[in-house]
């Protein structure tokens, strides 16, 4: 029964899709007879892509949910940070590592490797006796993450024609939206109703059952040549991001010392430069950057994960902080942006045929500058639904920005790189975030520092409701108007780094867009 719970909230999700768009994915599967892949399992392909994507969506959002309750039972509050970030560091390093490997030895055999990994990590979180341990299983969860989401995400390319990738990449996008809703209500549940230990092993049978599914329907790897992985770039490439990240994501506790892991990061990213291009199989092969697409990807994935943390992160701060809203408020005015995303990245297809990839990009970077402008316009006495207009505008601009940037590329990149040109993508939009947030936190504390020198975490003392009952009215709007200000400094700096997504959009080629003639539905 506990396993039935566990699986059932994504089964009914992605059986609603898979009944929803099967006559629609019927008239794309026509124009594939070139594939190894029968038709009529091509949906079932991409049901266990969605679901393998979904569990490794899902997993930051549960578990922040359940992390109060964790802490009770195994103590070690001064290391939570770690649970989140060593996810994230592994599972950024491992991404171009997978995939290249995918493209040196295959997509299936990879995808097996990496989902086993995370499950073994999953199952071992539920048993960790202290948070120490809870952080190397992490660790070892983000190693199989890694794999996942980019794999996944080629296996879809590979199966689905250059016309089909977009509307096939929409409903992948799809899984996220679902995640970020679903992820902390159910995480909520479990930890009321079973131990916390659920929370990690609800993903178990659902990588089980994506897997059983892949390995029954999906061909094996065509015999490739013997290869040799770029060990010295690979390392290099370890190096350099695990520097960077760290410096970024732990840049408070870290003091001065963060300064030389960029130190490290540069020194490193500089020999790598040099490796890649005395080696004969580049982790990084050199078709990747003579494209003038995979560029223009890119760097649209990583203005979209800095552009992305501005709402994400500081949206909910602005509403609860400065607007005086409850968590629940925050929390259904984040949701517009996940409901905006992937709708928008479900009609990009569409708009991609109808003009090309420029035209399209530059549409959902445009609505990314509204939404950030939406921001500036914000005010303590503002309604709930211009936050929630601001929050919809931009989740419809990330949509049409990332699924463009990414079929492109896909369409863009050989089958023999297109697994590191996917990784790639995904890697800088995961790697902007980073950045982004780093950026605009520093923004936010900077701005705080200047503006209420001799108070400590002002914004806490906003966001919880005794501590705002507490105040007198002269101190509480004193404190409201700095802490709005200083937020209004961090939408300007998200506002600017969208206006890098103009950029990035004019570098695609004018009127290159999707092979063939769209695709009649019905």
């Amino acid at each position: 029964m506990l396993h039935f719970f566990c699986f059932s909230p994504s089964l009914i999700y992605s059986k609603i899709l898979l009944n929803h768009y099967s006559r629609r994915l019927d008239a794309m599967n026509q124009t594939h007879a070139h594939s190894p892949v029968h038709s009529k399992h091509r949906p079932l392909i991409l049901m266990a892509c969605m679901l393998s994507m979904f569990m490794a969506a899902v997993e930051v959002t549960i578990v922040a949910t359940a992390m109060p309750t964790i802490i009770v039972d195994l103590g070690g509050f001064s290391l939570l940070g770690w649970v989140f970030a060593v996810y994230l560091l592994t599972q950024a390093i491992t991404v171009p590592v997978y995939g290249r490997l995918a493209d040196l030895y295959g997509c299936k055999k990879i995808f097996f490797i990496g989902t086993t990994l995370f499950l073994v990590g999953s199952v071992l979180c539920g048993f960790a006796p202290s948070l120490t341990w809870m952080i190397a299983f992490r660790a070892l969860q983000g190693l199989g993450a890694g794999a996942i989401t980019p794999i996944a995400t080629t296996l879809i390319a590979n199966v689905y024609g250059p016309q089909e990738r977009a509307k096939a990449q929409g409903y992948l996008a799809s899984v996220w939206a679902v995640s970020a809703i679903v992820g902390p209500l159910l995480g909520a549940f479990i930890v009321s109703h079973f131990p916390w230990a659920v929370v990690f092993w609800v993903n178990v049978p659902l990588g089980l059952f994506a897997m059983a599914i892949l390995m029954r329907y999906l061909p094996a790897d065509t015999q490739r040549k013997q290869h040799q992985l770029d060990l010295a770039g690979t390392g290099l490439l370890t190096l350099s991001v695990a520097s960077l990240l760290l410096a970024l994501l732990q840049a408070e506790a870290l003091g001065y010392w963060a300064l030389a892991l960029i130190g490290v990061a540069i020194l490193s990213g500089c020999l790598l430069v040099r490796q890649e291009r005395r080696t004969p199989e580049p982790l990084f092969p050199l078709a990747l950057w003579q494209s003038k697409v995979i560029i223009a990807g890119n760097i649209g994935g990583l203005v979209i994960g800095a552009t992305m943390m501005g709402i994400s992160a500081f949206l909910p701060t602005f509403v609860q902080g400065v607007m005086g809203g409850t968590p629940l408020q925050a929390g259904t005015t984040l949701a517009m942006m996940s409901i905006g995303w992937p709708l928008a990245s479900m009609l990009s297809g569409n708009l991609m045929q109808a003009t090309s990839y420029r035209a399209t990009a530059l549409l959902g970077a445009l609505l990314l500058v509204c939404g950030s402008l939406i921001l500036l316009l914000l005010t303590a006495d503002s309604g709930l639904w211009w936050a929630r207009l601001a929050a919809l505008t931009i989740g419809a601009g990330m949509g049409l920005c990332n699924t463009t940037f990414l079929v492109s590329v896909q369409n863009a990149a050989d089958v023999s790189i297109r697994g590191i040109a996917t990784a790639s993508t995904l890697f800088t939009r995961m790697l902007g975030s980073a950045i982004g947030t780093a950026l605009l936190g520093a923004t936010l504390n900077l701005n705080l520092e200047k503006r209420l020198p001799g108070i400590t975490d002002p914004v806490q003392q906003l966001m919880e409701k005794q501590s705002r009952l507490s105040m007198d009215p002269t101190q509480l709007g004193t404190i409201t108007d700095s802490v709005s200000a200083s937020l209004h400094w961090v939408f300007i700096v998200a506002a600017v780094i969208s206006l890098f997504a103009l950029a990035a959009g004019t570098l695609i080629p004018a009127g290159e867009r999707p092979k063939g003639a769209p695709q009649r539905e019905g």
